[in-house]
């Protein structure tokens, strides 16, 4: 009978690359999930669920996201300071309008696992307004082909 050891990752032999993203080729939701895959690292053979194997992500064009059906109408942003009465509600076009980019980082920090590891996953993901962003010399690969 074979005993098969489990692999577990160390945190020293975690090898990172950057990725580059157009929020404009795919729909958000569409779009998160892919790139919190590889922010998690789970698409990687030396994945391990308590070690934070994933990749960096650079997003450009927030400004340019695409919802699907009426969600560009309907969907809402909300945030409480704490305080009574203090609920604040921003709809998808406001919130393009204030910061294109926390659209998609919203989104994807709702793909992520709650857990101890989300909030260094998300220090990972770099969202840019435009085309233009300041990574040029990690040379980041293409994420998605271009499908348009």
């Amino acid at each position: 009978m074979k005993h098969f050891k489990t692999y577990n990752q160390k945190p020293a032999s975690i090898d990172r690359e950057w990725f580059i993203v157009d929020a404009s080729v795919m729909p958000l939701g569409r779009l998160s999930t892919i790139i919190a895959d590889k922010l998690i690292g789970k698409s990687k053979p030396t994945f391990t669920a308590h070690v934070d194997n994933g990749d960096h992500v650079v997003v450009i064009n927030a400004k340019n996201v695409v919802l699907t059906g009426a969600k560009a109408y309907t969907k809402r942003y909300y945030r409480h300071s704490g305080y009574i009465g203090n609920l604040k509600e921003l709809t998808f076009e406001q919130m393009i309008e204030k910061d294109p980019s926390r659209v998609v980082i919203e989104a994807v920090k709702g793909m992520l696992p709650k857990n101890k590891l989300q909030a260094d996953r998300l220090s990972r993901l770099r969202v840019f307004a435009d085309e233009t962003h300041t990574h040029e010399a990690q040379t980041p690969k293409p994420l998605i082909k271009e499908t348009k």
